[in-house]
């Protein structure tokens, strides 16, 4: 069976109780973690700017420099959308629902950094979060293809009716006795004229936003 792996990064003024972190979650059957250690708030934000793919972030409260309070509030100050559990030494009520409070995801003491219930833990967090990233693309999807679908409906009759229209006309033009290269120039108008018509049936059965490229960074949506 291919476990899920998961990258967690930990935020621990020593890097002995990362150590022993790696360990007990290595007992876990349900899912690998990779682990990396960070001694300061101030070091993980720094470590973060290059290093984004990370699933989960286990900080503690007590920290050299920046507490895991303030490094909580960092992460929301520059939107970084990872999701933050605390491991404290603070049994504090008060210090538990201000982590929640500011966005942690959950809260444990670190004396229960062996227990079964830390991993399962992480590993529902970040299926959450991927779950509520899905949900924001489609979200975004959907939306983006409303708007051109409306700007199509808006287009397309204005579009279509010239289109029927020279169809005619040239439709009308081949039935005279035309030189050869008049009719292949006919021809290719309709041709071109089907053509566009094709593209905009396409775009008003448009189901999908999905994009190809074009000319350096430039899109277009894919109409194939």
């Amino acid at each position: 069976m291919i476990l899920e792996v998961l990258k967690v990064l930990y935020i621990s003024s020593k890097e002995s109780d990362a150590e022993y972190l790696r360990n007990c979650l290595n007992k876990f059957e349900g899912a690998k973690f990779n682990i990396e250690w960070k001694e300061s708030g101030e070091s993980a934000l720094t470590y973060l700017e290059t290093n984004p793919k990370i699933d989960i972030i286990i900080t503690e409260d007590a920290l050299t420099g920046m507490g895991g309070i303030e490094f909580t509030r960092k992460l929301k100050e520059f939107k970084i959308d990872i999701p933050v559990v605390f491991l404290a030494s603070s049994k504090e009520v008060t210090f538990a629902v201000e982590a929640i409070r500011i966005g942690a995801k959950d809260y444990f003491l670190k004396e229960d950094m062996s227990s079964r219930v830390l991993p399962q833990a992480l590993l529902r967090i970040v299926e959450t979060q991927r779950l509520k990233k899905e949900f924001t693309e489609l979200e975004i999807k959907k939306r983006r293809l409303e708007a051109m679908q409306e700007i199509v409906v808006n287009i397309s009759t204005k579009i279509s009716e010239p289109l029927v229209e020279m169809n005619k006309i040239v439709n009308s033009l081949e039935q005279y006795d035309l030189p050869e290269k008049v009719l292949k120039y006919l021809n290719l108008i309709k041709e071109n004229i089907e053509r566009m018509q094709n593209k905009l049936e396409k775009l008003q059965n448009l189901k999908d936003d999905k994009t190809v490229k074009y000319i350096k960074d430039i899109k277009m949506i894919d109409l194939s």
